[in-house]
């Protein structure tokens, strides 16, 4: 398990984080979200070791984090992290040997990378000769060739097109089956969505909401109904809910935003009463729209 416990860092003035604390346990895929500057690249670097907390506490199975435990962590900066005049095969054996992996395991472990993230034809160039969404690839390589028990991936979609994007998420779903923990930071919200089981949402340096998305999505105040045909006589039901406000139609339905308490059988019954309904739907919060409403973006 790793535990964060209200954390905090200070660079002069500068409060990039004020008060963050999570859990996560073995094998989680876990999502830490918010806008930029709200300090989770700089949460990220306290958890590896990179910088110390000057406040709060960070354990690993229950200890502080030393040199030890983290060779066995593996880290996917934002930014570039390659060196250009090195071989993508290379490269990933380096890192490879950095945490600790000796040949011939480490051979093979870099070549089921290049495989697997389709480097093959690349894997005796420069790095610096890759595009960079093969760059980014090969260094997904690197952070995790060692296979790591704990794996940081900070905006790993950045400069991948769809279709690597599919190959990257196979892989994130390949590791979590295997027991690695991963922990990613992304502002593709739909594929955090599909990845992770748990999430923290900060903004400002601390903590706004956080666990399953089912968890978040029962703690949000409303719903969209959706009902079809769209026709006048639907609006007098809507009309008898305390709250309810009428949204934009959309391809010949009516949209309305319900508190979450509402008693959506009896609601049908009674659009059924009024009009024929072809089309009945209760329509939960994306991650989006959560994500937005915690930081402040939006209101429900």
């Amino acid at each position: 398990m790793l535990e964060v416990d209200h954390v905090r860092k200070e660079f002069g003035t500068v409060r990039a984080v004020s008060d963050v604390s999570f859990s996560i346990n073995d094998g989680v895929t876990f999502g830490l979200l918010g806008p930029n500057g709200a300090g989770k690249t700089t949460t990220m670097r306290m958890i590896l070791g990179i910088l110390t907390p000057d406040g709060g506490t960070i354990r690993w199975n229950g200890s502080p984090i030393t040199s030890e435990s983290r060779r066995h962590f593996g880290y996917l900066p934002e930014e570039r992290g390659i060196y250009g005049k090195m071989k993508v095969r290379d490269q990933i054996i380096y890192f490879g040997k950095l945490h600790g992996m000796r040949e011939p395991a480490i051979g093979k472990r870099a070549d089921w990378w290049i495989e697997r993230l389709g480097l093959k034809q690349y894997a005796a160039r420069p790095c610096s000769e890759l595009s960079k969404g093969n760059q980014q690839k090969v260094q997904v390589a690197c952070a995790a060739v060692h296979q790591p028990q704990l794996l940081v991936l900070d905006e790993p979609f950045s400069g991948l097109d769809p279709v690597n994007a599919e190959v990257l998420i196979s892989v994130l779903h390949e590791l979590k089956a295997a027991g690695t923990t991963l922990v990613l930071s992304s502002h593709q919200m739909w594929q955090l969505e599909e990845l992770c089981s748990e999430f923290a949402i900060i903004a400002s340096g601390a903590n706004r909401v956080g666990g399953t998305l089912a968890q978040l999505r029962a703690a949000w105040p409303t719903r969209v109904v959706r009902v079809a045909p769209a026709d006048d006589a639907l609006h007098a039901p809507f009309a008898a809910i305390s709250g309810a406000r009428p949204l934009a139609r959309m391809d010949g339905t009516i949209e309305y935003e319900v508190p979450a308490g509402t008693d959506f059988a009896s609601l049908l019954k009674s659009l059924v009463a009024v009009a024929p309904v072809t089309r009945f739907e209760s329509i939960e919060p994306s991650l989006h729209e959560i994500y937005l409403h915690a930081i402040g973006e939006t209101t429900a």
